[in-house]
């Protein structure tokens, strides 16, 4: 198979939100997701998918998840965390591939650490800085928050949050961090569950502005997230010299009883479209596996997605 919340929180409100203690930041085992000596392809018995409550469901969403990358070319990573049913599902998953934009949600981790550890409110510049990275992919602000965090507190962090196998790009290329569908669910999981590396309220801002993103970057894991659902995403489309596209998404979803996270790498694919349509396969086939009983809210891409240009975080020189 190696083949192939609503809206942003106030200025006001994160004040007292991130200056509450969010206690030790140390690293605790990511409950429920294998160690990454163990992720790096399906299970030992072959499936994508298990889980100790709900077997039917994982196998279920193993097909489904088969069926889609079935015939694909070029490279994928899955992975897939479901909270309820402690259901993992795991396709190469520790697998490197080049970060692109997606980074830029480890990135909005750190800096949210970073203020609690110094014990203070985010700055004006911060927030709008914060905002344009997540929101509108923006890559001066990306640079200027990596600068600002700082390569020493970044490693710090990947450290507190357990992302083992995440490596930093070198320089000010932070669009080259090497990434694991495994380690992306486990900081997703930092956003969605409640822990000690983040406050409550700092997660949910977090989530707000990934359910922000500007209509063009919605494509990806939200394709056919439930009525009822609320997604929340950040995405990448990278095309090294010109051509090989690494085209990635990664997306926590909320609400009705449910808690659950979809990462999708792919690599060497012909097109960004090409990319973007097997994570949307993937996708489609998670959110109907996990909620058979109903109807999907999104079924497309967005129309006006700027389609085969780079997201602009290595240069393309590089």
């Amino acid at each position: 198979m190696t083949r192939r919340v609503p809206r942003a929180l106030t200025a006001a409100l994160l004040t007292a939100a991130l200056t509450s203690t969010a206690g030790a930041a140390t690293a605790a085992p990511a409950k429920g997701v294998p160690s990454t000596s163990s992720a790096a392809g399906v299970s030992a018995s072959g499936a994508i998918c298990s889980s100790s409550t709900s077997p039917t469901t994982a196998k279920r969403v193993g097909a489904a998840i088969a069926a889609a990358l079935r015939g694909r070319s070029g490279t994928e990573s899955v992975a897939v965390y479901d909270l309820k049913r402690k259901l993992w599902c795991g396709v190469a998953s520790g697998t490197h591939y080049d970060s692109a934009s997606t980074v830029k949600a480890t990135i909005l981790g750190a800096l949210l650490r970073k203020v609690l550890d110094e014990r203070r409110s985010m700055t004006s510049s911060e927030l709008s800085l914060a905002k344009s990275m997540i929101t509108k992919s923006d890559n001066a602000a990306t640079t200027k928050l990596w600068n600002h965090v700082g390569r020493t507190r970044m490693q710090r962090f990947l450290g507190q949050v357990g992302m083992t196998h995440t490596k930093l790009g070198s320089g000010g290329y932070w669009g080259l961090t090497q990434i694991t569908a495994r380690d992306e669910i486990v900081l997703l999981r930092k956003f969605t569950e409640p822990n000690k590396l983040l406050t409550d309220h700092a997660r949910k801002y977090a989530l707000g502005l990934m359910h922000q993103v500007i209509p063009s970057q919605r494509w990806g894991t939200p394709a056919g997230t439930p009525s009822g659902i609320t997604w929340h995403v950040k995405n990448g489309w990278l095309p090294r010299h010109n051509k090989y596209w690494r085209v990635h998404s990664i997306g926590a979803f909320t609400g009705s009883g449910q808690s659950y996270t979809i990462v999708v790498l792919t690599r060497d694919t012909p097109t960004m479209g090409y990319g973007v349509t097997t994570i949307e396969r993937v996708a489609r086939a998670v959110h109907h596996g996990l909620n058979p009983g109903l109807k999907s809210m999104t079924t497309d891409s967005v129309p006006v997605i700027p389609w085969e240009r780079s997201d602009g975080s290595v240069p393309a020189n590089v």
